[in-house]
């Protein structure tokens, strides 16, 4: 984890699974959670999302949202929404605008080819939103835990 001070998110809006329009302004008050991966039904995405899931209940005791994004559209997120029984709602960045805006599209590659693909990152926004911690470039194993932490931790701060 990174500790960030004092970054203001600017104001933005996308659009998610359920009907959602996420804005950073909708959601002051509460803690949030945006973690960026790179495909829908995929093994490594698919660990991460039921991680998210089974702790869901966890984040909002401690007073938090938990947004998943990707480059799918609406339509794949819905199918990978209900196949996994997630509580929480996948933002469609199709045009990668939210991608670009933290930084999470690498160079990467893939069977020896170069291609441009999502880095699996977490954002934590605190309830005044800005934002207070990041993680990127991290593996599954382990890294939910790790936010929840960080939730707790900004919840007693506060």
């Amino acid at each position: 984890m990174t500790p960030v001070v004092n970054k203001t998110l600017p104001e933005f809006e996308a659009f998610a699974t359920g009907g959602v329009k996420f804005t950073p302004s909708a959601n002051l008050g509460h803690a949030v959670v945006l973690y960026f991966y790179p495909k829908d039904a995929t093994p490594g995405c698919t660990t991460e999302a039921m991680q998210f899931r089974d702790h869901h209940q966890d984040f909002l005791k401690a007073g938090a949202v938990v947004f998943g994004v990707s480059r799918d559209n609406l339509a794949s997120h819905e199918k990978f929404k209900q196949a996994l029984e997630l509580p929480f709602e996948l933002i469609a960045d199709t045009e990668e605008k939210l991608c670009h805006m933290f930084g999470v599209v690498k160079n990467k590659i893939m069977y020896g080819k170069k291609v441009k693909g999502i880095e699996r990152s977490t954002f934590l926004i605190g309830p005044d939103g800005v934002m207070r911690a990041e993680w990127r470039g991290i593996k599954v194993a382990g890294h939910v835990d790790e936010v929840l932490k960080a939730v707790k931790d900004l919840k007693q701060a506060a």
